[in-house]
């Protein structure tokens, strides 16, 4: 089955200029036209989830367009694409650990922070002012 620009904004709650941009900078080389139209498969529609979830877990562009090219080449270059994914698995890995922190300490402050201002402001209006 084969989709319009419409049709894959739809699917993936991009927009339709998101997608042409990505189309410009070269991320979606496997893209066929049909009269100057673009036109979609269910590949292209994955390779577009993959590629936002490189974006949104903070893959650069440049490097997007590093795998794209290890990907489009033969099997010992598309080694390389692989390697480019665990690299980054490996940088996600340790952004949601920082992200499990910030969250304990969020919660942590949610729990806490009541409790500490009453303390804190029933203990001024005890002291003594001079």
């Amino acid at each position: 089955m084969y989709y319009t620009i419409s049709q894959v904004a739809q699917k993936t709650d991009l927009s339709i200029h998101t997608i042409r941009y990505y189309d410009k900078e070269g991320l979606l080389p496997f893209v066929d036209r049909q009269n100057g139209t673009r036109v979609f498969s269910e590949q292209d529609i994955d390779w577009l989830d993959l590629l936002c979830c490189l974006k949104n877990t903070g893959m650069p562009i440049k490097d997007i367009r590093t795998l794209i090219q290890h990907c489009m080449d033969n099997d010992a270059v598309l080694q390389k694409g692989v390697d480019i994914l665990v690299e980054h698995r490996k940088k996600v890995v340790d952004q949601l650990g920082e992200v499990q922190r910030s969250l304990d300490t969020l919660d942590y402050k949610i729990q806490h922070l009541p409790r500490m201002f009453r303390e804190r402001f029933s203990s001024e209006a005890a002291a003594p002012r001079s």
